[in-house]
């Protein structure tokens, strides 16, 4: 299966962003997450662009 950039609608805690990108490549979301907290710089401006514009992942059943 194709693992496409979408936003994850099952591992989000405000928009699925983090999620969607450790699903992606394969690592934890928690580390995703670490990284956008302690990003210098401009981390707001990219988590807000990147909520704009990934696609949202379909929803699951489970």
């Amino acid at each position: 299966m194709k693992n496409n950039f979408r936003k994850s609608s099952t591992d989000k805690s405000i928009a699925g962003v983090c999620g969607g990108i450790a699903e992606y490549f394969g690592i934890s979301s928690l580390l995703v997450r670490l990284i956008f907290i302690f990003l210098p710089g401009a981390n707001i401006l990219i988590y807000l662009i990147l909520v704009n514009t990934m696609a949202d992942s379909p929803p699951s059943l489970y």
